[in-house]
């Protein structure tokens, strides 16, 4: 018969083994969650100056891919890409924080492999990106470089014609690189639709009226959102107001995708990855916004 030291050393080591187990299936459906294909989410947006004749354009939105593996790797960036390209974008905007640096990471990428890996986005009207905080915190001069070098121009505080819009690109507020003065004077040199993309939406309150579509990325929508307790940090100094998705604000909205990759941790709880395809153009004959 066995003593009851040695039935409580049973009970402790079932509990420790079922802990463990238990502990290994919530990472491991994490990480799944990491691995998943992007959700895509869509909608419109109706500007009452569209230039009358000028078809409506669908902007697809992509942030934080995160180059890393072993979850994203370029050859998974370029599956994507292939996905983005089957719904048909006209114009695509890649919302920073292109660079993994994770330390639970099994491979690490150089600013030129990451710029090839983007290679793979293409669109009528162009690809266009800003760059983000971690893109400044490994060396964003030589990100810069080599987006550049691969055929993407990067819109920190500039603006460009795509289309019908006057495309206006941020710098990073996190990093110091929020330039509001100047990218509003830039925009002011493009008459018609004003459509702004940040890395953080962190800088949307600083925005002046001209800018009414604000897109941004950043916050991973939580990345890790657990019932009952929700978001473990938003990754914003506003909380839940730019967590994710659309944020509709007197004169302005606001869309904040959840991204691609992750941070810090490979690992994804309630907040799927996603990218965002806007059709934006002139207001419906109902003089409705949709």
């Amino acid at each position: 018969m066995r003593s009851r030291y040695e039935r409580n050393m049973g009970r402790f080591r079932t509990w420790v083994a079922g802990l463990t187990g238990a502990a290994l299936l919530f990472l491991g459906w994490g990480y799944a969650n990491v691995l998943r294909d992007p959700v895509t989410r869509e909608t419109r947006f109706a500007y009452r100056d569209w230039p009358k004749g000028a078809r409506p354009i669908r902007v697809a939105l992509i942030g934080d891919i995160h180059l890393q593996g072993p979850d994203m790797l370029p050859e998974r960036v370029a599956r994507l890409a292939a996905l983005l390209a089957g719904k048909r974008p006209d114009l695509i905007l890649l919302a920073g924080d292109f660079v993994g640096d994770r330390q639970l990471g099994t491979r690490s990428f150089s600013d030129a492999e990451i710029a090839a890996a983007l290679r793979h986005f293409s669109a009528p009207l162009g690809v266009y990106a800003v760059l983000g905080n971690h893109d400044h915190w490994r060396d964003g001069p030589s990100m810069r470089r080599a987006i550049e070098q691969a055929g993407i121009p990067v819109l920190d505080n500039h603006a460009v014609r795509a289309g019908a819009l006057a495309l206006v690109g941020i710098g990073d507020i996190h990093t110091k690189n929020a330039d509001v003065s100047a990218a509003a004077r830039v925009a002011a040199r493009l008459p018609g639709p004003t459509l702004a993309f940040t890395h953080s939406p962190d800088v949307v309150p600083r925005l002046p009226a001209r800018f009414g579509l604000v897109l941004a990325g950043h916050t991973h929508c939580g990345q890790i959102v657990l019932p009952l307790v929700g978001a473990l940090a938003s990754a914003s100094r506003f909380g839940e107001r730019y967590r994710c998705g659309i944020t509709r604000e007197p004169g302005r909205i606001t869309v904040v995708t959840s991204g691609l990759g992750a941070s810090v941790l490979p690992l994804r709880y309630g907040a799927p990855a996603d990218w965002w395809l806007l059709t934006v153009g002139p207001v419906a004959q109902d003089g409705a916004r949709r």
